[in-house]
């Protein structure tokens, strides 16, 4: 069954999706000022984070603590919430919820629910980075925050190495020198890469280059390499393998559960896909996945 929802046709109670600043303060909306003294209740993830930001704007609100690892119990107690009349707010700390931030199955069941969610756009550090970088913001591939372990690293960096599209990365200021160091390890020593930092604050600062420039300067005792960072690498521009072995040091089975635990895929998709990476049956995969 199909459901539509007309948001701004109704009088109904709400959950308001409130992006707020990545850093300058200038940056809020007067819409999410004007929601976040609305709404009955601010979903966040600090709440002592947040509670400065309504104090700077002299917002009154009552605050509810909800992050990555908050309970179903709660997801429930905020979608009852807006079931019972009151609308409710969700924030991150910094930027767009949900991308990269909690929020995604509040969201899903929300509308399972068929109650209205209302998205207000507003500040993105990935987007601001992007349009900083120079590069070609018409087609881009997010990724977000890359794996810790060096071989899960490796392991995407090379997925993603003949991507036709703009890549973007967020990455943490105490990794950054190795993930750009494991970048240039696995992509093309002159492929063009951006590095953002501290975006729209005082100390804002764009670093670009080809990746063997920006790993140098980046493992140099000058480098500055503070707050926190969003990557743009440029899109690939050789001729595309279309037969990247990338899974050949795996087993079978470890084909499979890569794809099952990594993007949460069925057993069934994640049969097929293995089948065309190894271009043979999804029978057989199926059967010898089972045997070992």
């Amino acid at each position: 069954m199909v459901h539509i929802q007309k948001s701004f046709n109704n009088q109904q109670a709400s959950l308001y999706i409130v992006p707020t600043p990545i850093g300058n303060l200038e940056d809020i909306t007067l819409r999410a000022l004007r929601i976040l003294k609305e709404v009955d209740l601010v979903a966040c993830e600090d709440t002592r984070q947040t509670g400065k930001l309504l104090q700077h704007f002299e917002i009154k609100q009552k605050l509810f603590s909800y992050h990555d690892h908050s309970s179903v119990e709660k997801t429930a107690q905020l979608l009852d919430t807006v079931e019972n009349g009151e609308s409710v707010a969700l924030v991150s700390d910094a930027g767009m919820p949900l991308i990269s931030d909690p929020g995604t199955q509040l969201v899903a069941q929300a509308r399972e629910r068929d109650l209205p969610v209302v998205v207000l756009p507003g500040a993105n550090a990935a987007l601001t980075a992007l349009v900083g970088s120079g590069m070609d913001a018409y087609q881009f591939y997010f990724y977000g925050f890359l794996p810790r372990k060096k071989k899960d690293l490796q392991q995407v960096l090379t997925e993603l190495d003949q991507t036709k599209q703009t890549l973007v990365f967020y990455e943490s200021p105490h990794r950054i020198k190795k993930t750009i160091a494991s970048m240039r390890e696995v992509y093309s020593t002159d492929r063009k890469v951006s590095l953002a930092r501290e975006l729209t604050k005082k100390f804002e600062e764009f670093i670009y280059g080809s990746i063997e420039e920006v790993d140098t300067y980046c493992q140099s005792e000058s480098a500055e390499l503070r707050g926190e960072f969003c990557i743009i690498i440029e899109p690939f521009q050789g001729e595309i393998n279309n037969y990247e072995e990338w899974w050949k040091e795996y087993s079978l089975k470890e084909h499979v559960d890569y794809y099952i635990e990594r993007d949460g895929m069925k057993m069934k998709a994640a049969v097929k896909l293995v089948a065309e990476d190894r271009n043979v049956k999804s029978r057989d995969v199926y059967q010898e996945y089972h045997e070992e």
